[in-house]
Order: C-alpha cells, then sequence, then structure tokens
C-alpha cells in the first residue's frame, strides 16, 4: 500500500498491513452464509483477498461447520423460513465454539419478518454487526427509513445509536457509508475511502461482512479487524474506480485490485 494512502489517517498502516499479510498467510476458512443474490461475488472476494470461503447453508451442516471454521457471516438478505433455522443453528454454534460471527441485517426496518429474525440473532452474541446507517438505526430500535437494501440515512447519522448498540450487545459496529464508522462503544474509527461505483455493484457491503469475518478469524482484537478489513476494502474501491469505463469493469477492477494489492 502506498504511504499516502487515506487509511493512514484512521488507523495505523503498518497494523493494516500486517492484517491483510495474516489473511494471505493463514487463508482463514471463512464460514459464509449469505443471500442468493451476492454468493459468488462474495466468495470471489474473499479469494482475493486471501481467506478460503465456504458457502455451507445446509441446515444439517452449518452448526458442525460454524464450530471448525476461523470466522462466520450471517447475512439475512434474501432471508426464507429454511435460511432462518439455518443461521439460527450457525449462530449458536458459533457462540457455543468461540467462532467470531458477523451479523450483516440486511434491510432491517423495511420488512417485520427480517427484523424479527435479525433482532433474535443478537442474543447469540455476534462479534461484529455491519450495515448501512438504516439498518444499524433499525437494529437498535430507531426509526431507519431505509428503502428495500438501501439507507436513507448518513453513516454520521447512526454513529451515537451505534455506539449504544455496542455497549448492549457487545458487538463492535461498524457502518458502512461514504465514511465508514466503526465503534466497541468507547472508541470510534472513521475510514474514509471507497467510491460510489461501490453502491452501484450488487453484493459489495455484503462482501465487506463476509471481509471482516476472515479478518476475525486472524485479529483477536474485533475493533482492528474490522477497521482493518474496511480500510482494505475503501482503498481498494477507490482505486477500482480511478481504472473503471463503468459498473462492470468496476466490478472485475475491484477483484484485480484487491487480489494485486501489495503488501
Amino acid at each position: 500500500m502506498q504511504a499516502s494512502s487515506p487509511i493512514e489517517k484512521v488507523w495505523p498502516a503498518a497494523e493494516i498491513v500486517a492484517d491483510l499479510k495474516e489473511v494471505r498467510s493463514k487463508a482463514p476458512l471463512t464460514h459464509v452464509l449469505t443471500n442468493i443474490v451476492v454468493t459468488n461475488w462474495t466468495a470471489n472476494v474473499l479469494l482475493a483477498a486471501g481467506a478460503s470461503p465456504a458457502m455451507v447453508i445446509a441446515e444439517e451442516e452449518v452448526s458442525d461447520f460454524a464450530s471448525i471454521a476461523g470466522g462466520v457471516l450471517i447475512n439475512v438478505g434474501t432471508i426464507t423460513s429454511f435460511d432462518a433455522k439455518a443461521i439460527r443453528a450457525a449462530a449458536i454454534a458459533a457462540q457455543k465454539a468461540g467462532t467470531p460471527w458477523v451479523l450483516d441485517p440486511v434491510a432491517a426496518g423495511a420488512l417485520r419478518y427480517r427484523t424479527e429474525i435479525a433482532t433474535d440473532l443478537l442474543n447469540y452474541k455476534p462479534t461484529v454487526i455491519r450495515g448501512n446507517a438504516s439498518e444499524i438505526l433499525a437494529l437498535a430500535g430507531a426509526s431507519g427509513g431505509g428503502k428495500g437494501v438501501d439507507s436513507t440515512a448518513q453513516s454520521s447519522e447512526a454513529v451515537e445509536i451505534a455506539k449504544e448498540l455496542s455497549k448492549r450487545t457487545g458487538a463492535v459496529i461498524a457502518v458502512s457509508g461514504e465514511i465508514d464508522y466503526i465503534t466497541d462503544g468507547k472508541e470510534t474509527i472513521a475510514v474514509p475511502g471507497g467510491h460510489v461505483l461501490m453502491t452501484k455493484v450488487t453484493g459489495v457491503g455484503c462482501s465487506l461482512g463476509a471481509l471482516i469475518a476472515s479478518f476475525l478469524a486472524i485479529q483477536k482484537n474485533s475493533l482492528q479487524a474490522a477497521v482493518s478489513a474496511s480500510a482494505v476494502f475503501g482503498y481498494v474501491g477507490a482505486k477500482a474506480a480511478q481504472k473503471a469505463q463503468g459498473t462492470g469493469s468496476f466490478a472485475v477492477s475491484f477483484l484485480d485490485e484487491l487480489s494485486n494489492l501489495s503488501v
């Protein structure tokens, strides 16, 4: 990474680089239970980062797999009653085994069913909760005002609520937006970077949750893991946008920049 990278402003660049090196060295097994729209993209993002993704979703298998994985992502984006059983079992197994896991409460607040499921999952102590401002506000019981999976609130508007949610749940809260804000309730880190094209490609935000899960597998400080993953993500997004001609080439460029990122 270049010394002038925007990640320097929010967290020591050396620590971010060290975390990425560790991911690439250990290729942590990352158990991904995500939505059907983004499965392939998410797997490719984790591979580009150096992690080892596994999309194990069968209710009969998730408990065993969540117990042996380095990190777990649970994303409720296209939730069904079948999915709900599997993700609950995975969350229970992860908590029991001490496997760090990430909750991505996609479109929480927009629809009652998914909001109830996401809220119930808080009982199983996610290590990190990653979402846009509307989703975090809704999960905390405030009015998120989301438009489907899109946020109608700025990330900065959710910071104080995120702090309270972190204190209540014990999870690090990562609020994604033009500037990401990541908090453990005591310390709040701003992570600038990225590009508007990241909001135009399906699955970019969802794959960040998976990347955080991979970083949690190698970094015990969950605040640092979330910051490092978010900083890498934003840096790569900004670099990819410089070469992209549109959303299609941006997606390819994003994977290329991530896989070729020199550490």
